[in-house]
């Protein structure tokens, strides 16, 4: 019983996830996608660590993520100020261009007994903390389920534990209340190593 109500859930989440495919334009995308370069990397590829990857992220996942900072659903100073000016058919066009790059890969960090904790964690999840698995959504190589949940194969670890730690603080809460209860069972030392567990996933 407890596979058919995991299938029949995946299902509905894959048709949402194609109702919700951003229809920008890859080339218009790129023409406005100058202002991103500074942070994010010309390819959506950011060398600083506090600056997201979103090379190879969803489409229709990235233009919600901006439309939230417009809304001021989700809360950045500077992404405020960054999609001000921003067109949804804007946000749709950078969603698709940077949908269409490849995301360089990371590497896993920490000590092999934190991988090893923080693997159990995301491929298992855990029943004493009433945790699941954060493969369920995110996929068992991290390339996430669109568009609701996001791709995290290769992502900065310093980037994945803010978010982490905004969303257990509630800092965070864009996401339709998913991440919230699950980060607030985490402990600090929990999130830094699944952070640097998924930086190494491809």
């Amino acid at each position: 019983m407890k596979k058919l109500i995991s299938l029949v859930a995946f299902l509905a989440l894959a048709v949402v996830g194609q109702t919700l495919q951003a229809a920008g334009n890859a080339a218009a995308g790129k023409a406005k996608s100058a202002v991103c370069a500074g942070c994010h990397g010309p390819d959506g590829n950011s060398a600083a660590p506090n600056f997201p990857k979103i090379a190879g992220m969803d489409g229709a996942y990235i233009a919600k993520q901006l439309e939230d900072f417009k809304k001021g659903v989700r809360k950045d100073p500077m992404m405020a100020g960054m999609v001000a000016g921003l067109s949804r058919a804007d946000m749709d066009n950078l969603g698709a261009y940077f949908a269409s790059q490849k995301r360089n890969p990371g590497k896993a960090g920490g000590s092999a007994e934190n991988i090893k904790t923080a693997e159990k964690l995301y491929r298992g999840g855990s029943s004493a903390m009433s945790i699941p698995a954060c493969m369920g959504c995110h996929g068992p190589a991290g390339a996430g389920i669109p568009a609701r949940y996001p791709a995290v194969s290769g992502q900065h670890a310093a980037y994945s534990q803010k978010q982490l730690n905004d969303f257990k603080s509630g800092a965070r809460s864009n996401d339709g209340g998913v991440m919230g209860p699950i980060a607030a069972r985490l402990s600090d030392a929990d999130i830094k190593a699944v952070s640097e567990y998924m930086a190494g996933l491809h």
